[in-house]
């Protein structure tokens, strides 16, 4: 198949369909500031070596006994944003029973992007092997990202667990929910905004693109994407729903939300997709 890079840009670039998305980001990093003086939380916790591998976790306010846990992986499109711009997700769960780790990862194109998703790895084994002592349940970990983290849900829907780590088993995810995710990386290959940073290369995408892989388990996966995005979007979160249709539980429809906007209805009580991320923690 034949891709127009001009094409590939206009259909992967959200901030040209979203131009004020630099005063939405700066948005939720004071958000998220304002968050980590007024929650408990429990702020840059290792779970590697290096800079940047490392994560944040803020206790279910109340609970009767270990709380499910929401892991939150952020977007950026693999090369920008940070966790602390994302905290602001953690009180609309928190205050509903859920524990929730928001994690980091170094970035593209200081690392390359196996190395980025062997951060997320990294990160999510450190919760089912240590969350405990925060109060949550390692046995009820679900996943959540948006954007580039949308991918990274679906990379840790298609781990094999016990491959990676010998002491982890199969379902260490029981739940993930991708939203305006990246699953078929292709594309972006041609997408000349983004590839400079990521350097993708044709051998380097069966092993990059989730929607080339089988999930691991029978975890359900719930998907969304904004009316309002990007025609690029659109495409990959069909694809998934196609390919992975065996544990698709849902596709929210979100209409009349972007890129950006459709993050904040994530942590917006009432919501269908706030909705279905309790859903898929039990609660």
């Amino acid at each position: 198949m034949k891709f127009d890079p001009q094409a590939m840009d206009r259909a992967y670039n959200p901030r040209l369909v979203v131009p004020n998305a630099a005063d939405i980001v700066a948005r939720w990093t004071a958000s998220s500031r304002t968050v980590r003086l007024a929650e408990p939380c429990y702020l840059d916790i290792a779970c590697g070596d290096a800079p940047g591998q490392n994560l944040d976790i803020f206790p279910a306010r109340s609970q009767r006994g270990p709380a499910p846990l929401l892991v939150f992986i952020h977007g950026g499109y693999w090369r920008g944003l940070d966790k602390s711009d994302f905290s602001f997700v953690a009180p609309a769960f928190t205050r509903a029973g859920a524990a929730v780790a928001v994690i980091n990862y170094r970035l593209v194109p200081k690392v390359s992007l196996e190395d980025l998703v062997r951060d997320v790895l990294m990160a999510v084994t450190w919760c089912y092997l240590h969350s405990g002592q925060y109060g949550a349940d390692p046995q009820r970990i679900v996943v959540a990202g948006h954007s580039a983290g949308g991918h990274l849900t679906a990379m840790m829907l298609a781990c094999q667990w016990p491959r990676w780590h010998g002491a982890l088993p199969a379902n260490v995810v029981k739940g993930g929910l991708a939203v305006s995710g990246l699953y078929d990386l292709e594309p972006l290959m041609h997408a000349p905004f983004l590839n400079v940073d990521i350097g993708l290369t044709p051998a380097r995408l069966p092993f990059l693109s989730p929607a080339w892989m089988p999930p691991a388990t029978h975890a359900p996966l719930v998907t969304a994407v904004g009316g309002d995005e990007n025609e690029g979007f659109h495409v990959q979160n069909d694809l998934i729903k196609r390919r992975w249709a065996h544990v698709l539980r849902r596709d929210v429809p979100m209409p009349g939300h972007d890129h950006f906007s459709i993050c904040d209805a994530l942590v917006t009580a009432g919501t269908p997709l706030h909705a279905a991320a309790l859903e898929l923690l039990g609660l």
